[in-house]
């Protein structure tokens, strides 16, 4: 029996590809995202050496009584954003290649990495 790939999938292999790319000519290492219906996951990932720099997410205590909800809301993506930037610059990384692993780029995707920007993240 054959897997076929969703459409999601499809994406996010053609979005990821293109990145990692990027990521090896350039160097910078790149802000992975994953989003569930109650959480939202943030990664900075050196794809050369193959480690993570910087990690933050809702299932952390402190942003969970920071947000009120369960975590899948804009207002805690946007707190997710401006930890996992703070993380990275203790890390000494500044700039990072977003990459939004196939969901579509608004909502709390757009909320994180705007949080992000704010938290002094340039990409």
């Amino acid at each position: 029996m054959t897997k076929r790939l969703t459409n999601k999938d499809r994406r996010k292999f053609r979005v990821r590809n293109k990145i990692r790319k990027l990521t090896v000519k350039t160097g910078k290492p790149r802000l992975s995202i994953h989003r569930t219906n109650s959480g939202i996951y943030a990664q900075v990932i050196d794809d050369l050496k193959g480690v993570t720099l910087a990690a933050a997410n809702t299932t952390e205590a402190d942003i969970k009584k920071s947000v009120k909800g369960n975590g899948g809301n804009t207002e805690a993506a946007t707190t997710v954003g401006k930890l996992v930037a703070e993380r990275a610059k203790k890390a000494g990384v500044t700039e990072v290649i977003f990459d939004r692993s196939g969901f579509l780029y608004h909502g709390r995707v757009k909320a994180l990495a705007d949080g992000a920007r704010e938290g002094g993240l340039v990409f």
